[in-house]
């Protein structure tokens, strides 16, 4: 079964520029994604996806490959099923793993325990979540909870934020729904994968890398010591 992790990487950015070239210990995030895939050696492809030519070299010098999506791929109003599906049509596999670098603060071992989970063949499109055990609401009623009697947080039915630090799908059920004109990303059996809350911190803003940045060395480096 052919495993490949695409590694998707925009060089604009409407709140933070060039984010996936923002440096934390030193070295730019899309890398930190390169090494995390190679360090799982779960992968049989290791992929970097952009509309940016300048992220070929920096593939190469980590030693993976380089998808060159259309330009119109990568301006604000495309879509990650677009792109996903532009790279499935023309790279064969039986899943692949969308892996963000925008995803700092998730580990090598949160990668590894996922591909185990999505190789259960379980599912068809697996998403990573952070469970929140947290009075949620909305438009203005209530998720999991009532108000007709207050409970200790511990006790509630946890809401499951998806996150996007990484995904994966099977190639034939997501091409299929894409050409049937259904939505793709969603298709089939899906299941949601838990990572910890700062494994599901995303970097959208200035605020986000900061954050990413002052916790790297407790949290990642702090793994391998």
């Amino acid at each position: 079964m052919k495993s490949i992790a695409m590694i998707p990487a925009r060089m604009g950015s409407q709140r933070l520029a060039k984010k996936n070239l923002a440096l934390i210990d030193g070295v730019p995030m899309i890398v930190h994604a390169i090494r995390k895939c190679l360090a799982t050696a779960l992968f049989d492809e290791i992929w970097v996806n952009s509309e940016h030519p300048d992220f070929g070299p920096i593939a190469e010098a980590e030693g993976v490959n380089f998808h060159q999506r259309p330009e119109e791929l990568g301006n604000n109003n495309a879509t990650s099923e677009q792109f996903v599906r532009e790279f499935l049509e023309k790279h064969e596999c039986d899943y692949l793993f969308q892996v963000h670098s925008i995803a700092p603060l998730l580990s090598v071992d949160d990668v590894k325990s996922f591909v185990t989970e999505m190789k259960t063949d379980r599912y068809d499109a697996l998403m990573s979540v952070v469970d929140e055990n947290l009075e949620c609401v909305y438009d203005g009623q209530p998720v999991n909870f009532t108000f007709a009697e207050k409970t200790n947080s511990q006790d509630l039915r946890p809401v499951r934020r998806i996150v996007w630090a990484v995904t994966a799908w099977r190639r034939t059920t997501f091409l299929a729904a894409a050409q049937n004109g259904g939505c793709a990303t969603y298709a089939g059996r899906v299941g949601y994968s838990s990572v910890g809350r700062m494994a599901g911190h995303v970097i959208k803003t200035q605020e986000d890398l900061d954050i990413a940045k002052a916790l790297y060395p407790i949290i990642i480096q702090g793994q391998s010591a």
